[in-house]
């Protein structure tokens, strides 16, 4: 018994230890290295204005200095390390001020991050926003006319904008959809060799160089993608495709097991069988029950705006009637 006591103090001691800390300086210049190296063929990013919107967060140290070493001039918005504003009305879920500040500035772009900056969107000159669907379209053309592309094909989830998987396939690519989460867009790449995947918020995975996402990089490569068209990045969307209206409508559903087991329902089926009858090939719909709130979602897109409206309408109705 005594013995065990002591094992036990011992233990206690141990767990109350700090843990040892290393000053690594170096692993950031292996890091700023591994991002510039790869785009030294092609050439710097002279002449180009971009605005770049922190987000308080973690771009804040060195992605001003990675786009002004490779010959940017670069306007920072959000641009010190803040954890009570990380996000806050800015970064990549909120661009009305980057939209602004490429515009005030005739800027050439401009590219939002999130708080870790694993994720990155863009604005183009006319204040559009340029979203994963469009940088994985830029992307996967890059890569596809270097033969680097595995089956011309790239994933991403089933939120990707169907007016990017009709340009793709018009292009003779293929679009691989998953359930929403890069995770599972990385376990699709991984499980079949795939090289490029994403998702529309602007995480985007390439294989060629990195194993996770990264907005920094992202972000470098789209600037560089637009400095070798010899064009601008409004121009770029303009000759790619034009996105399918979208409508997306949460339903609160309360009770947990209809929530679930939404799709057991009979009636709920009918109902999303006969607007994807209807629509055919000129639209899409999803309905998923969130995996975060009490809601189900309800998804619909198409080319005409006025069959959007009218398919969310009757679907929506169609939830809302289970869920009573």
């Amino acid at each position: 018994m005594r013995g065990e006591g002591i094992w036990a103090s011992e233990q206690r001691h141990l767990a109350l230890q700090p843990g040892q800390h290393y000053h690594r300086p170096e692993l950031i210049s292996s890091y700023v290295e591994s991002l510039q190296q790869p785009l030294i063929p092609y050439g710097n990013l002279a002449g180009m204005r971009i605005v770049l919107d922190l987000a308080w967060g973690a771009a804040t140290q060195l992605a001003p200095a990675v786009f002004q070493a490779r010959g940017a001039e670069v306007i920072c918005l959000h641009d010190y390390p803040d954890g009570d504003r990380i996000n806050v009305n800015c970064g990549s879920t909120h661009l009305a001020s980057l939209k602004a500040a490429v515009q005030e500035h005739d800027a050439d772009l401009g590219v939002a991050f999130d708080g870790d900056a694993d994720r990155a969107m863009a604005v183009d000159a006319q204040g559009r926003v340029v979203d994963g669907d469009y940088i994985l379209y830029f992307w996967g053309e890059t890569l596809r006319q270097q033969n680097q592309l595995p089956g011309n094909t790239i994933v991403s989830t089933v939120m990707a904008n169907l007016g990017f998987e009709r340009a793709w396939e018009r292009q003779g690519g293929k679009l691989i959809r998953t359930a929403v989460g890069d995770q599972y867009v990385h376990a699709e790449m991984m499980k079949h060799g795939f090289m490029l995947g994403g998702e529309q918020s602007g995480h985007i995975l390439c294989r060629h160089y990195s194993v996770s996402g990264d907005g920094l990089l992202t972000a470098l490569h789209l600037a560089t993608m637009v400095r070798q068209s010899g064009v601008s990045l409004a121009e770029m969307v303009d000759q790619s495709f034009h996105t399918y209206p979208q409508l997306l409508r949460n339903v609160r559903v309360e009770n947990r097991d209809r929530r679930l087991n939404w799709k057991e329902n009979d009636r709920l089926q009918q109902a999303i069988a006969q607007a994807e009858t209807e629509m055919g090939d000129r639209g899409r719909i999803l309905v998923r029950a969130s995996g975060t709130e009490p809601v189900i979602r309800v998804m619909v897109e198409a080319a005409d705006a006025e069959l959007v409206q009218h398919w969310t309408d009757k679907l929506v109705l169609a939830v809302q009637q289970y869920a009573a």
